[in-house]
């Protein structure tokens, strides 16, 4: 017994250091999707929703005592992909194609990720791959540039800013389809002087998953759009999502970068504000997210790649138009946490399944203000980087 109960201690002390080193190397509660920032709702916080039926900009909303407005979309012609009634059964040309190409027989790896970047997920607990002639199978515990990137998964969606410099420095991956827009806003404390981006001039912004991250590079776009240097007007440093507050409350931060979901329940309580937003009028014809694959594994397998990208923005038709329905299902199966009203309207707002023609447009200016940012460093020509990195596989 005395034997047995050492073994047990000893077992105890093994897990608790391994819990401390994996919060060491940066591990967050409620990361969901392994890129340093914390995405869903908090549960057990129940908040009330007032949803407006007009859309106001970040700022312009909270002035009005409105900060739901923010996230009442705007309607944009051609923005929505709609394959929900699509019958994704291959067809005889398409089955033959599919025996020719290297991942016939395959499982298709997606990245299990969460919350809006869940897309992958819900393709496969819902039918879509099998239905699309394709068995799958997924996979978590990595990053999805070093997965896509060394063939360890086949798809994946995630945010343009965490994916499009690694595509241009090499990594094998390319973007193949649209996610969804929004999701990201730039937070200060409700009390603070801080009204407008301007205000932040001369001060600490966090970007919590750090330099050069998506945090790093939506930052930059947020500020570049208001006419303030990201590189001199400001000094963006990290700080983790759960620490952020705190540091703005101590004086070392004016502001951070946060997932909407994540911070919800603080801006309702009267401690956060938000400044600015992937949600403003001038970033709603920009995707957040997108669909990755890599490169050559849609070059050597297109028609595999067609059928993949049709089950998951398959499965982003359904997030979309069925708001309620889709919502619910997510909190059922732990993809989506907290208030089920606060996420009906956020799921809402992020519009999900965007088509090729608007994510093409959307991707051409982003590498465009990467450029002239410097986010960009080792290529140069706008026609060059989008030729690696826009690989539409639908016939749409």
């Amino acid at each position: 017994m005395k034997k047995i109960i050492a073994l047990l201690l000893v077992l105890a002390m093994v897990l608790s250091l391994a819990a401390c080193t994996r919060k060491e190397e940066g591990y967050l509660e409620g990361d969901l999707n392994n890129d340093g920032q914390i995405e869903m709702g908090q549960d057990g916080v129940e908040v009330e929703v007032n949803v407006s039926d007009v859309h106001m900009d970040a700022a312009e909303a909270f002035a009005a005592g409105k900060w739901e407005a923010l996230f009442t979309p705007i309607e944009i012609e051609g923005r929505g992909i709609d394959l929900s009634d699509l019958d994704l059964t291959p067809t005889a040309e398409e089955l033959e194609a599919m025996k020719k190409e290297p991942a016939y027989g395959q499982n298709i790896i997606y990245m299990m990720s969460d919350g809006c970047t869940s897309g992958p997920t819900v393709a496969d607990d819902k039918g879509y791959y099998t239905e699309a002639g394709l068995t799958a199978e997924g996979v978590k515990g990595m990053s999805i540039v070093e997965a896509i990137g060394t063939g360890k998964a086949t798809v994946a969606v995630s945010h343009i800013a965490t994916l499009l410099v690694p595509i241009t420095n090499g990594v094998d991956m390319t973007f193949v389809g649209g996610a969804h827009i929004g999701c990201k806003s730039l937070y200060v404390l409700a009390d603070s002087e801080y009204k407008t981006t301007a205000d932040l001039k001369g001060t600490n912004i966090s970007v919590p998953n750090g330099i050069g991250n998506a945090d790093y590079n939506i930052t930059c776009m947020m500020l570049d759009a208001d006419g303030i240097n990201p590189m001199e007007d400001v000094t963006l440093m990290q700080v983790s999502s759960d620490a952020c507050v705190a540091a703005m409350e101590n004086g070392e931060i004016s502001a951070a970068l946060f997932s909407d979901s994540y911070v919800y329940a603080m801006v309702k309580e009267g401690k956060l504000r938000c400044v600015r937003s992937l949600l403003d009028t001038d970033f709603q014809d920009n995707n957040c997210c997108i669909i990755a694959m890599s490169n050559s594994w849609v070059k050597e397998n297109p028609v595999h790649a067609k059928k993949v990208v049709q089950a998951v923005q398959k499965a982003h038709s359904f997030m979309r138009l069925n708001p309620e329905e889709a919502t619910q299902y997510l909190l059922d199966k732990g993809w989506n946490g907290g208030d089920f009203d606060m996420n009906v309207m956020l799921n809402g707002s992020m519009q999900f399944g965007t088509t090729d023609a608007f994510t093409k447009a959307s991707l051409e200016q982003i590498v465009n203000d990467y450029l002239r940012l410097g986010l960009i460093q080792n290529m140069d020509n706008a026609d060059e980087i989008m030729a690696l990195a826009w690989s539409p596989v639908l016939d749409n």
